[in-house]
């Protein structure tokens, strides 16, 4: 009985979300930009969250800490999140194949399966960078619980800097966000009895 209110609990934000995301799309691409932002250090700290391969080095330093303890059930968990998520975002921008704001001054604009069908390059929705990041993010708030809030909050700041940058819609990151916690949750379920109790 609660799996299915959370699957219906989860429904209602996806919808909710994606409905206020899809609104605020042209006052967000209008108005939340920052010129040269990968230009400055902050800004390439975040967008470097949405880098799989740095996903991928933290995966390697949790097994190099754990394995003789607990093992790498952790590390492999934390590499699995970013390595599905970007998977999975991959193929849905294959699926959805909304092209990318800054091509079009903002607009809508689909490409057609004709074309260049199994390519994902200019292709926005959702983005690779949030999608990965959001990844590693709900994993590691699994993992470490009490560091939620600076995982997620990197997680958003990648996610939000793809849009200043004009290379994403605010929809391309929500369902980002949304799908990576679902991916998340669901490897969670399945693994987390082998996660030692800290």
């Amino acid at each position: 009985m609660k799996s299915n209110r959370n699957v219906w609990s989860f429904l209602a934000l996806f919808v909710v979300a994606m409905i206020t995301a899809h609104l605020l799309d042209p006052w967000m691409f209008a108005h939340f930009r920052v010129d040269n932002i990968y230009g400055q250090d902050w800004g390439r700290l975040l967008r470097v969250q949405g880098f799989l391969p740095l996903w991928l080095v933290a995966a390697i330093a949790l097994a190099l800490e754990d394995r003789e303890q607990f093992g790498y059930i952790r590390a492999g968990l934390l590499a699995a999140a970013p390595i599905l998520t970007g998977i999975a975002g991959e193929l849905l921008k294959l699926l959805f194949r909304r092209e990318r704001p800054n091509a079009h001054d903002g607009e809508y604009v689909f490409r057609a399966f004709s074309e260049r069908t199994w390519s994902t390059g200019g292709l926005a929705l959702p983005s690779s960078h949030a999608i990965v990041a959001f990844g590693g993010a709900a994993m590691l708030s699994r993992l470490f619980p009490r560091a939620r809030v600076v995982w997620w909050a990197l997680a958003w700041g990648c996610a939000l800097s793809r849009v200043a940058a004009g290379a994403h819609f605010l929809s391309d990151v929500t369902l980002s966000a949304l799908v990576a916690w679902l991916i998340v949750w669901l490897l969670w379920s399945r693994y987390s009895s082998r996660v030692p109790a800290l």
